[in-house]
This record gives C-alpha cells, structure tokens and sequence, in this order.
C-alpha cells in the first residue's frame, strides 16, 4: 500500500528537505509524488536545460526508503515558451488565445509545444527514470479541463468528420443541417465549433456531441503519445499512470479511455468535510470545482471510488486527497478529528492501492495559497498532520493486507459519456429556482440515483461497457440519453435473461449521433418498460407521490425537476403523483420482461423517493445489503483479498459514537485482535473498523 503526499521543495520559502523527509518518515509515509510543475527551473531558457535539481530530492527521499513517482512537467509551460512560439497558448471557443499566467492553456496538438514537450521528457527520463527510487511515472497532471480551439485541430476536426460519415449529404442528414439553412454543400463550409457558454457559436447538438468526442480523443491521444515516450526508460517493474479528476472527471476527459493507455489509473479525490460528509447527509459546503452537481455526505467518496474503476482497472491510486483543506481562500473546511482516516480506509475499502495527500505544505505564494497541504503556512506540527501520521503508522502494520483489494458490488451503475455530452449542452433540468438550464443535469441524475442505493447499503460499480452485466442482479441506467440501438438491445437482453434493469428519465429519447428518435419514448427500450409517453414537462416545485401497490414509500416522497407523462403498455404503476393534474400519470412502473424486470423511473426522485424504490428493486433482485440492522451512520462493505479472504469495513459518518455487533468471526486488521460472533464493535465518532473474516478464503 503506498501512503503519502505530493512533494514541491520548490515552493519552500526556504531549504528544509531533511527536515521534510525526516517528518515524512516519521508519520509513515512511504510515497511520494514529484516534479509536475519544474519545467521553467530545468529549462529557463530554449535549449539550456539542466534537471539536476530533481537530484538532491530523490536521493533523500530514497535515503529515508520513501518510494517516488515522477512526473512529465508538461502541464504548466516556461513562459519563453509562449512568448517565442505563441502559436503554442490555446485559444478560446470564440478565437481569442488563452492568456499566459494559468496552467494548461497551451494546446498540447501543436508541433512547437509537442517538440519542447518530448525534448523535456526525454532529459528527464534519461536522467532520472532509472533511479531506485522512482516507481512509476505520471503523463501530465489532470488533463482534459479546456477544449483545443485552434485552426490546427479543427481542420483535423473536419477530416475526421469527412472519415467517419463519407459524402456532406450523410453529414447532412445525421445533424438534420436543414434546419436554419444550415445545410452544407462541402466540408469546407462548416462552421467553427464550440461550447455556446464559452462564446462559441455552435447550436446543432449533433455537432457538439461530436466535438466532444474529438476533445476526449484528443486527450486521450496525447497521454497515449506521452506514455509511448516514458515507456522508452522504464524497467519492467516501474508503471505509467495519470491522474483524472476524480468523480464525473474534467469535461473533455473520457476515463475509460484514458485507463487504456496507462499502466495504473490514477484519481484526484477532493471532498467535502465536517457536517458535509456525514451520512444521512447533513449540510453542505458552497459548490466548488469538484461539486458542480451538488453532491456531499458519506456516499461522494464511496461514489468516487466506485466511479474510478469505471476505468477497466480493478485498482486505482488516489493521487490527491483533502489534507487541511482544499478550494480556495473562501473555502477553508478543515476535517473534523476522524474524518481523514475514515476517507481513506473507504478509498481502501473501494479498491485503492494508494492513498496520498495533495500536498505536503501549504504554499506561500500563488493561485492556490489556500489549497492547503498537510501542513500549514507555519509548516509546524498541527492535528491533520497527528491524523496522517495514526494512519501511516497503522498502514505500515497492515498495508500489505489491504493492498490489490477486489470491492464487492450488487449493482451496477451504468455510464455514458454521450448522454453527459447532450445533457450538457442542451440540459433538460433548469438550476434550481431559475429558469437556466442545468448544465450538470446528467451528473444530478447519476448521483441522484447513486445515492438512492447507497441510502439502502447497496454495494456498487461504475462501468461504461455493457459487457458482463450478468454478473450484478440489478443493473441502473440513470439516464442513457443517447446511445445506438444495439446497446439498447444489449440492455433489455440483460433485463430478459433474468436480471432487474433500473432506467431514469430521458433515458432512450437520442439516438448515437444527437438526433431525437422520431418514435414514441423512451424508444428502443419501450417494449422492456411496458410504458410510453409523448409529453413531458419540468417541475418548478416538487410533487409529492403516493404508492399504488407493493410499493412502501417514505415519508415525504416526491418527485423533483421533471416527468414523464407515462400511459401503461403493460407495466404496473408503482406510484403515482399527488397532483390535481398529472395525477392520472404514474411516476414509477415495473415490467416483468422475459426472465427478469425493467423499473423505469419517470422523475427525478428526491431522497425519499429514491431510497423507497432502491429498498423495493434490491427486494425484487434478492439482494440483501450488508449491514441492514446497523445505525443509519454505519456503512458495511466488503472486499476480497487476493489470497481468497474476505475483509468487512465498517464506517462510522457521524459526530456520535456507534455499536456495531460482530456478524461473523475474525480479526481485526488495525488491532490485530481476535473478534468472536456476536462481539461487539465499539465506532467512535468519524471511525472505522476492518474486520478479516474467518475461514472465508
């Protein structure tokens, strides 16, 4: 298990590298991350290069047995760079270059920032990549945050449009370029492309969604480029990775693919704190760059766990988590006693095989002053760093134990980036209390949905392929927008075969290129829902629901944002609104189809809502959660070691004390005490416990 922290000795107002070292050790810390942003250092001028200065670094790192991960400067361009090749500096939606002064807002497609790029990699890896301390390497750092604009990639844009759909008039036809005289006689004509809240001009969906395709493979075509390079140093035994942001990632970063072209993904997990990350939910921090959907409480780490394996990978490295705070000098939440232990055994508990912190100390000076490190602005001894050091030492004792960990899940959550695409460009949820349209509308209605299964401890995944579904009883689309009518098929097969298919609004209304489906919604998928509808309408107020039959719901359910007016083909109505009008509509159905069943949801449910159809579908499926008779505060989850052995966590997400009786026998892997069944689990507040079982290899 690696523990640690990212590392900048070039930020330190002054030289304390041993005494940095020496306090790393001393709290266990076993890793560290290095070298991101020291492009201008070792070249401060074209060609005068000298990476010399990573030495003294690594060498006391690896004096102290801290293992090192190195990463490719290439983020945060020298600014001789964009004053001599100016070309290099990105431009915006509407033409105008991104100013130098930020970090990546170069344009990483062009020839001049590529040739500076590949010759600084090359000097480091030939300096460095061999170094017993280096493990792995990093390719850039969080990278997919700003569309690429230039003339360059947008004449590639075209040629790749003209490769995948032929003649203009198939272009034509798939964007319906009739509309408005839009209609084209020559790829040449097309217009220049960008997101309208950018200030671009674009307004056909069709084409949007494919610009948004071309931006996540234009990163992922750069990081596979980058890797190639690395790839030419490393040993057999050190790996390339990269760090996405975690949860719904940077909007032109497609994890999945990224994941293909990387040894070991990487995550980047800022969170919400102190009452924001208690469960049930309590609060709520101001939104942030990592909340644009508004999630906070127990479930947003878990759901970052579970998303990062959306990757293809089974494990994941969690490259970044909150030290003392992370956000901005308005944004200052440091965590309460507990809390930075209980979210990194969750990371463990979800398949992390690194927990680090960004960063070690607080900088002094700069854009992010107040993205704080584990240390403050004093760089003395403070209860976050006390915190750290409890857990590295426990992770020396146990790490080995909970390293390559397999999460346990009963439910799969289904994934589509295309949907997120068209959903943002043009949303079907307005910003609450406003007319204006949510440009976070699918991300609401994932973890709307996530978080109506966590409610009721279901165990999940995130996956973005429709392979393997049978291995989960209850799979959930929250809104598959868009996608090919063979997925569709895929879906209603897995329904059919015997599993227990979940679907959300929108869901089957677009079909792969962006075009409405001129049949009756939800489409393709109509005949597994046993219901259609014509109209739908947003809500501008919640409408509560009643249960017609089988179906106990909480109090105060109610639907939020949207319905659908749905006429039953067959379903069986579940529950229906409380409305002098929309009364007469169902708001959930149910279909028996084939061996199995399809839900299909037609609102967004509010908490209580959700959580009485999860609690319903996860009956039907047969799954029984773990951990039902415990407190509302305790989370039990469940994840296997590589030698066979299961390991139970339990989680404590709130300010008051929890006991937890002991289902099966064990140990405990932080205590290293035998627990018999029956015992009884004492959870302090904001604790966690990690219980091996007996004989379950």
């Amino acid at each position: 298990m690696l523990y640690g922290i990212s590392y900048y000795p070039e930020y330190m107002p002054y030289d304390r590298l041993e005494q940095d070292v020496r306090m790393m050790r001393d709290a266990g810390i076993n890793y560290a991350r290095i070298g991101d942003s020291v492009w201008a250092m070792c070249e401060p001028a074209p060609g005068r290069i000298d990476v010399d200065l990573l030495g003294p670094t690594l060498e006391e790192l690896h004096r102290a047995g801290i293992q090192v991960v190195l990463c490719t400067p290439t983020y945060a361009i020298p600014s001789w760079l964009s004053l001599e090749h100016p070309e290099v500096m990105n431009s915006r939606a509407d033409g105008t270059p991104w100013p130098y002064g930020d970090r990546q807002n170069a344009d990483f497609t062009q020839p001049a920032y590529l040739f500076y790029a590949e010759r600084i990699i090359r000097r480091i890896m030939e300096r460095w990549a061999d170094h017993p301390a280096v493990i792995g390497v990093q390719v850039d750092n969080e990278t997919g945050g700003r569309a690429i604009h230039s003339e360059a990639a947008t004449r590639e844009f075209v040629r790749r449009l003209e490769e995948k759909f032929g003649g203009i008039e198939n272009l034509n036809e798939a964007w319906g370029l009739n509309f408005w005289s839009h209609r084209l006689t020559d790829y040449a004509q097309l217009w220049s492309p960008g997101d309208r809240a950018q200030g671009g001009g674009n307004s056909n969906p069709g084409y949007d969604l494919e610009w948004r395709r071309y931006q996540a493979d234009l990163v992922t075509e750069f990081l596979a480029w980058q890797a190639g390079i690395v790839r030419e140093y490393l040993r057999e035994d050190q790996f390339v990775t990269h760090d996405c942001v975690g949860g719904h990632g940077l909007p032109h970063s497609n994890r999945k693919a990224v994941g293909e072209v990387v040894d070991v993904p990487a995550e980047n997990f800022p969170h919400h704190t102190q009452e924001a990350l208690s469960h049930p939910p309590r609060g709520g921090h101001p939104p942030t760059y990592h909340d644009a959907s508004g999630i906070h409480g127990a479930y947003q780490l878990f759901q970052r766990g579970d998303m990062a394996r959306a990757s293809g990978h089974r494990n994941f490295l969690v490259t970044e988590m909150n030290p003392i705070s992370v956000g901005g000098p308005a944004h200052n939440f440091p965590a309460y006693d507990g809390q930075w232990r209980l979210a990194a055994y969750t990371c463990i508990s979800r398949g992390a095989n690194a927990v680090a912190y960004w960063h070690w100390h607080s900088t002094h000076h700069g854009s992010e002053t107040y993205s704080h490190g584990v240390l403050n602005h004093d760089l003395e001894e403070n209860r976050n760093l006390t915190e750290v050091r409890r857990i590295g030492h426990e992770l020396q004792r146990a790490g080995d134990q909970l390293t390559d960990l397999e999460a346990e899940a009963e439910v799969a959550f289904l994934y589509s980036p295309d949907s997120r695409y068209l959903l943002g460009f043009e949303p079907c949820l307005a910003v609450p209390g406003t007319a204006q349209g949510d440009r976070c509308s699918y991300e609401r209605i994932f973890d709307t949905f996530y978080r109506a299964f966590f409610d009721e401890r279901a165990q999940a995944t995130v996956t973005h392929s429709l392979e393997d579904l049978e291995k989960y009883p209850v799979v959930v689309a929250p809104s598959l927008y868009a996608a090919a009518d063979e997925s569709f098929d895929r879906l209603l097969n897995y329904a059919e075969q015997g599993g227990h298919l979940v679907l959300g609004i929108r869901s089957g209304y677009m079909d792969d290129l962006g075009r409405a489906r001129w049949e009756r919604a939800p489409g393709p998928l109509r005949p597994g829902v046993g219901a259609g509808y014509n109209l739908y309408s947003n809500l501008e107020s919640a409408i509560p629901v009643t249960s017609v039959d089988g179906l106990p719901l909480d109090e105060g359910a109610a639907g939020e944002g949207w319905m659908d007016e749905l006429v039953l083909e067959g379903a069986e109505a579940l529950a229906v609104y409380d409305h002098h009008e929309f009364g007469r509509f169902p708001a959930v159905v149910t279909n028996r189809y084939g061996k199995g069943r399809v839900t299909y949801v037609g609102t967004l449910p509010n908490a209580a809502l959700g959580r009485s159809v999860a609690r319903w579908v996860l009956a039907e499926a047969e799954v029984r959660p773990l951990g039902a008779d415990l407190p509302e505060s305790v989370r039990c989850t469940r994840a296997r070691r590589p030698d066979g052995r299961l390991l139970r966590f339990f989680t404590n997400w709130s300010s008051r004390a929890a006991t937890v009786p002991v289902p099966v026998a064990g140990r405990s892997v932080l205590s290293e005490e035998a627990v018999a069944i029956g015992e009884e689990i004492e959870l302090g507040p904001w604790d966690v416990a990690v219980l091996a079982e007996e004989g379950s290899r």
